[in-house]
């Protein structure tokens, strides 16, 4: 059964502002304000590193939670294969800009989806962030040898690493995030399978894992599925 897909290139609202953390054309983030004065989250978007997926598709999303109260700041970053050292230089580099170029002052929580889920749970393990309030990751692949080792997407592992092996980036071979980490994956995810989750989980029991019955990969970006409300409810339990 194919996933459902829509939401990757479903119409939403553009955001609020566009801010700059650096002079290549990645280098960006789409922000969407809210009223409410709670901590801010911070997404970083999926696509298995690949620069044919970029953060347009997460504009639902964006949109979506700052309509629930939550400022967003969605990140951009570069998505070249072989080059994951410019991926994770930039993410740091937004995460380091970020307080100079919005109010973060309620502190944020780190949030990514799928290939994103990587990149977060690497920043929370080695950046450890001022103001990371949790970490909350969507279906991430977030054991890159097993993910590699299954050959998920043709091989987009290998694809973004270059060659042989990262566990500098890796985050089950990562300490476990000072910060607080729930992880979120449906158990009929068909891009990253919930044992990859698992394996994380195994690593680093302080995490808690959501398994949501019956849900696929994508519905969890998608605020019109019915899993969108363990979403919620998972930013909601390191935000208030």
């Amino acid at each position: 059964m194919t996933e459902d897909r829509s939401v990757l290139s479903r119409e939403a609202r553009a955001p609020d502002e566009q801010l700059r953390y650096g002079g290549h054309a990645d280098q960006v983030i789409d922000v969407w304000h809210a009223k409410d004065y709670r901590p801010a989250v911070v997404f970083v978007h999926g696509g298995f590193w690949r620069p044919e997926y970029d953060r347009t598709h997460a504009r639902p999303l964006g949109e979506a939670l700052a309509d629930e109260g939550w400022s967003v700041a969605s990140l951009e970053y570069r998505r070249e294969p072989g080059q994951p050292d410019l991926t994770t230089s930039d993410v740091r580099a937004a995460l380091d800009r970020l307080p100079s170029l919005m109010d973060l002052h309620a502190g944020f929580v780190l949030a990514g989806h799928s290939a994103g889920g990587q990149l977060a749970l690497w920043a929370a393990a080695t950046l450890n962030p001022v103001g990371l309030r949790g970490v909350v990751a969507l279906a991430p692949v977030a054991d890159l040898l097993l993910a590699d080792q299954l050959r998920l997407d043709d091989g987009a592992v290998q694809d973004f690493i270059g060659s042989g092996v990262r566990n500098d980036l890796d985050p089950v071979h990562l300490p476990a995030p000072i910060a607080p980490v729930s992880i979120v994956h449906g158990t009929n995810d068909q891009r990253v399978p919930l044992a990859v989750s698992e394996s994380y989980f195994t690593a680093h029991p302080t995490a808690r894992l959501h398994r949501l019955n019956g849900v696929g990969h994508f519905e969890l970006i998608d605020p019109d599925a019915e899993a969108w409300h363990a979403v919620i409810t998972a930013l909601t339990r390191f935000t208030g």
